[in-house]
């Protein structure tokens, strides 16, 4: 019977086409609005004071239209002949108008910077920290770059739109609204004329969002999928290297940043039509005024400062209008950036932490026990089948099988990556559902078989296992002559303070392995799950390995998903699964004597060694 594989994918949508996947288009772009600003309540924090501010400066946007007004009817052309004191008058009183202005401006900007980059701030913060805490089968669900991209790239759409298009759209709509006013005051007849021209590309102006809309969620899916291609091609690189496919990756590459170069096009001849229109109407409206104006004027119905201050009017009502478009396409890419940020938040922590509801771990060391757990990936049959087993405390465990027995899922439900279908596991009798993270985490460590390493140095990476209080480099040395690696520690070039590289690349694998298994003993676990490295080392640094994980495990309840079947030989207890099943248990000896499963294990692992 062939067994399914326990480490494999779930099935849920591949990662391109999860990335690629555009989120609910049903919710409103005023609901999404609304939404993300509940999330970030920082960007109302202060509203009124900014509105009022903006309103301010706003107003004295038509202190230069009055101006010329005045000066043209009450000092120019003032009966009796030009009065120039009212002329002084009116320029003084205009410019302390327009400094008032300038000084609201600048605060209303200042405030929503402010606002804008705390309210960003915890968005990033709350996507991120959700993402973190999505179980392993959401987060393979997605591509890693499309993951990221709702925290930088998407959040960065948001914050183009509330820092810039936010000022802009605050002053164009009180803009318009003191236009208006001040029109109406002057003639009522340009007035209707105005609006007549721009009444057609407001009605129409709902269907370019629908259109816009629809575009740049199109523009922010893309983003997702070219992050999550580089992504993958900067990390693989060596693999690409390695097999020749420089071409074939360059090909990938630049198809997706073409769909994205496409849909972002696509997105802007939207926005730039919209534009066109809005030029249209104001060129008509301007021009119309223009008619119009003058045959009041003519009229006896119109002063000519009025006529010439009422253009100057429409000029302010019509900037705003005619940016509309490219505040419509910024606004449009923010609301697709926020509703991909909210559908990421709104995906369900189905590994949930109890937080304060939860219960915290007896003292001493940990006993395991699995009472007839059952797991399945979604839509798969289930991998892991009713197991019972049970790990006394300072036991050192080995758990052994071929690829897809359920070795891998053993040591992700016990450290709780994922939960189980059915049944339960306890820690030390309390039900691992019901301990808090920060206790679990500070009680079970897991070290993965690539002992993955951050960019920095040595010293770096082993105190980050630390809890508490930072270990001092003498700390660290300390630990690493306890496992049996300080003569190691000397051949490397700066010692503790040797930088690793990203990911660790600039040490072997071996070397890699060990940073990780300090680290693992800095945190002084009380259960310590290890997956065992595969990789080929040369004899020395295999020797420090082992040597190392005697000094890890020693005293304390450890597992080890072991590959080689060594470790096995000199652990307390072996549990061999198959199909998903804990078929066999005991210890070395006595597995061979049975003449089962493991005995055909370790006959086909002695025969690879040799």
């Amino acid at each position: 019977m062939t067994a399914t594989s326990a480490s494999a994918a779930p099935s849920a949508p591949s990662s391109s086409s999860a990335s690629s996947q555009v989120v609910d288009p049903r919710a409103s772009n005023w609901s999404t609005f609304v939404r993300g600003l509940q999330t970030s309540p920082e960007f109302a924090q202060g509203f009124w004071i900014t509105l009022t501010l903006a309103i301010l400066a706003t107003a004295g946007q038509v202190a230069v239209p009055i101006a010329i007004q005045q000066t043209i009817d009450g000092g120019l052309l003032a009966k009796g002949g030009p009065d120039v004191g009212y002329v002084e008058l009116v320029a003084a009183v205009t410019a302390a108008a327009l400094l008032l202005t300038a000084v609201c401006s600048y605060l209303t900007n200042v405030r929503l910077y402010r606002s804008t980059e705390g309210g960003l701030a915890t968005l990033r913060i709350k996507a991120f920290r959700h993402i973190h805490d999505l179980s392993m089968l959401h987060q393979q669900s997605h591509s890693r770059g499309s993951l990221v991209s709702r925290v930088t790239s998407d959040v960065d759409s948001i914050s183009t739109f509330m820092q810039w298009g936010g000022v802009v759209v605050v002053v164009s709509v009180g803009q318009m609204v003191v236009a208006t006013v001040l029109m109406l005051v002057w003639s009522w007849q340009l007035t209707l004329l105005v609006y007549g021209c721009f009444v057609p590309l407001f009605l129409a102006m709902r269907r370019f969002q629908r259109w816009i809309s629809a575009a740049y969620d199109v523009v922010r899916a893309r983003v997702g999928d070219m992050l999550g291609v580089v992504a993958e091609t900067v990390v693989g690189a060596s693999v690409i290297r390695a097999y020749g496919v420089e071409k074939r990756t360059g090909d990938r590459i630049d198809h997706s940043v073409k769909r994205y170069r496409d849909s972002f096009v696509r997105a802007q001849r939207i926005v730039a039509f919209t534009f066109s229109t809005g030029e249209v109407a104001a060129g008509l409206a301007t021009a119309g005024c223009v008619v119009l104006g003058v045959a009041l004027g003519v009229g006896g119905e119109l002063s000519a400062g009025t006529v010439l201050g009422f253009l100057f009017v429409v000029t302010l009502f019509v900037q705003p209008v005619q940016s509309a478009a490219e505040m419509l396409g910024e606004a449009q890419n923010a609301v697709s950036g926020w509703r991909r940020v909210l559908d990421v938040l709104d995906l369900p922590a189905d590994v949930k932490d109890p937080a304060e509801a939860g219960e915290t771990l007896p003292a001493g060391p940990i006993g395991v026990r699995f009472d007839n757990v059952s797991f399945a990936y979604v839509g798969d049959d289930p991998v892991f089948r009713e197991v019972d087993v049970e790990i006394v405390p300072r036991q050192r465990v080995a758990v052994v099988g071929e690829t897809g027995s359920g070795k891998t899922t053993f040591a992700k439900l016990l450290t709780r990556l994922m939960d189980p279908d059915e049944g339960a596991i306890t820690l030390n009798g309390v039900d691992l559902r019901r301990v808090r993270f920060s206790e679990l985490r500070s009680r079970v460590v897991m070290v993965p078989q690539d002992g993955y390493l951050f960019d920095g140095s040595v010293a770096d990476n082993i105190r980050f296992g630390a809890r508490g209080q930072a270990i001092s480099d003498d700390g660290i040395e300390a630990a690493l002559g306890e496992l049996g690696l300080a003569d190691w520690l000397d051949t490397l070039p700066l010692g503790l303070h040797t930088m690793v590289g990203e990911r660790g690349g600039s040490l072997s694998a071996g070397e890699r392995q060990l940073v990780a298994l300090a680290r693992a003993f800095v945190a002084e676990p009380d259960l310590l799950v290890l997956d065992e490295a595969t990789s080929a080392v040369d004899p020395a640094t295999d020797v420090r390995i082992q040597r190392a994980l005697d000094g890890v495990t020693k005293g304390r309840t450890s597992v080890t998903i072991a590959h080689r079947l060594s470790t096995a030989e000199q652990a307390d207890d072996v549990l061999v699964f198959d199909g998903g099943r804990l078929v066999e248990r005991g210890r070395h000896a006595e597995l061979l004597d049975r003449d089962g499963i493991y005995a055909r294990l370790h006959a086909s692992w002695r025969g690879s060694t040799r």
